[in-house]
């Protein structure tokens, strides 16, 4: 299998449970929620992603044409100690994660993460499931470490209350960022935090890359 990723990078994981844990985001191309391309924003499932994921230009990416190869260029990025933790994202990841590459990466030492929309179930030997569901696209993956829910998704019926008897470890509600509209989003925030309140299964995530500069 030829894997297609669009960026590979060290940073500090902002968001969620391992919230300023150094990891290695492998980033791969290609979503099957969206097209990537703003002309197709308004008919996708998921209208409000902010990342891109398409092609293989960006910092590390390309076109890796075995498990080894992608594992090897992700170790590369991990500096000396600590134990190495990779996050495979999107896009969609698990349209190319597959049992060859967690094992390569396990060889290697690492902890294996995946952010997933999950709308296809996730291959045994994850270390870590995040599941972000994204508006009413069918969830398969019901089952993981935690659960991460953009909000609110307006074109979507997204009271958490419907995931709440799903099988994961902990459960988080992320602020829908609004790009350009600081008020907006600040409005999210504090329904999120107001939600989480009266609601204390939940926890707020907030991207805390996006408040130190990091990618």
């Amino acid at each position: 299998m030829t894997y297609a990723v669009k960026e590979i990078y060290l940073t500090l994981q902002g968001e969620g449970n391992h919230t300023g844990r150094a990891a290695v985001f492998m980033r791969f191309a290609g979503c099957n929620l969206w097209s990537g391309l703003e002309r197709d924003r308004e008919e996708a499932v998921c209208q409000f992603c902010d990342t891109d994921f398409i092609g293989v230009d960006g910092p590390g990416g390309g076109k890796f044409k075995t498990a080894e190869a992608l594992a090897d260029a992700v170790a590369a990025k991990w500096p000396k100690g600590g134990r190495p933790y990779v996050i495979c994202t999107g896009g969609e990841p698990l349209l190319q994660l597959d049992a060859p590459l967690i094992d390569a990466f396990h060889a290697r030492g690492f902890e294996v993460g995946v952010e997933t929309n999950g709308t296809i179930a996730a291959p045994a030997g994850l270390d870590w499931i995040c599941v972000s569901p994204k508006a009413d696209a069918p969830l398969v993956q019901t089952s993981g470490n935690e659960l991460k829910l953009v909000y609110p998704q307006k074109q979507a019926e997204t009271d958490p209350a419907r995931f709440e008897q799903l099988s994961f470890e902990h459960f988080y509600l992320q602020p829908l960022d609004v790009i350009g509209d600081p008020e907006q989003t600040a409005s999210h925030v504090a329904s999120a935090a107001a939600y989480c309140l009266a609601h204390p299964l939940w926890r707020l995530s907030t991207q805390t890359h996006k408040l130190i500069g990091l990618p």
